[in-house]
């Protein structure tokens, strides 16, 4: 892939600000941007928005909305405010689409999780058809299934955003979360022909990490199924920009230029 056809997530670049991930991004050819919330943290959301309007980036998604099933610190209706205020930056900032991390309570039954998820999702939809603004719940791997997600796979992503049914909510596949299951390429197709298949994040599940969440590898850096999945996602029909999600103390620590330069290296032959 050449520059313009990847995206970056501007915590890949966690010690940028807002405004550097914009200008480095933007001057590397990158085609777009997703931006996690984290980033823009105290920032006037008009002028980064006029910013990233005035750059040659492509605004692909908010990072990140969800977290619906039961807290012992919030309310069922702080929990669907908290996702509202997500859904008022992402339009501020012109970004179409928000990324879900939908949660898990830990002693509640997947079932429970996943009927909570769906119901936090359901009390957004009336927001998300006044603004257009899409949410794209993303598959995580089993592993951050006690408290982080229920929904631990392309297939119960795929079975939750049928249930809810709606032309605003879909799916986000991430290469780190999804290269281990059977059957993969089915439930690719079938996420896509059902409408479902909103955007696609890329980086290496590494067998031998450091950390479970800051240790994550490049392209050709794991288990090397980004390639594999990159392509089922493409005979899919998949026509979006492949975005970038590595979450690494070890690139942090290194120069981000020369890291940014190190991310467009390893999707060139992708």
């Amino acid at each position: 892939m050449s520059p313009d056809q990847i995206a970056i997530h501007t915590l890949t670049t966690k010690p940028w600000s807002i405004a550097e991930c914009i200008e480095h991004y933007a001057k590397a050819g990158v085609g777009g941007i997703s931006i996690w919330r984290e980033t823009i943290e105290d920032e006037d959301l008009g002028k980064v928005a006029k910013r990233l309007k005035d750059s040659a980036l492509q605004p692909i998604s908010l990072v990140r909305g969800g977290f619906f099933t039961k807290s012992a610190e919030l309310t069922d209706a702080q929990l669907i405010e908290r996702n509202l205020d997500a859904i008022a930056e992402a339009e501020i900032l012109g970004l179409p689409l928000i990324v879900l991390v939908c949660g898990a309570t830990v002693g509640q039954t997947p079932e429970e999780n996943l009927d909570q998820i769906e119901a936090g999702i359901r009390a957004l939809l009336p927001r998300l058809e006044e603004t257009g603004i899409k949410l794209a719940i993303e598959p995580l791997h089993p592993m951050y299934a006690a408290d982080r997600s229920a929904v631990a796979s392309l297939r119960d992503a795929n079975m939750l955003a049928r249930r809810i049914n709606h032309a605003l909510v879909g799916i986000a596949i991430d290469t780190f979360h999804v290269w281990w299951e059977t059957n993969l390429d089915r439930e690719i197709r079938d996420c896509a022909e059902n409408g479902h298949l909103f955007a696609l994040h890329i980086c290496e599940f590494k067998p031998d990490f450091s950390h479970p969440l800051l240790d994550r590898g490049l392209p050709g850096e794991g288990v090397n199924a980004t390639s594999r999945i990159l392509q089922m996602v493409r005979a899919a029909g998949f026509k979006g920009l492949s975005e970038v999600e590595v979450f690494s103390t070890k690139y942090w620590a290194m120069n981000q230029e020369q890291f940014l330069q190190k991310v467009i290296q390893s999707t060139a032959n992708l």
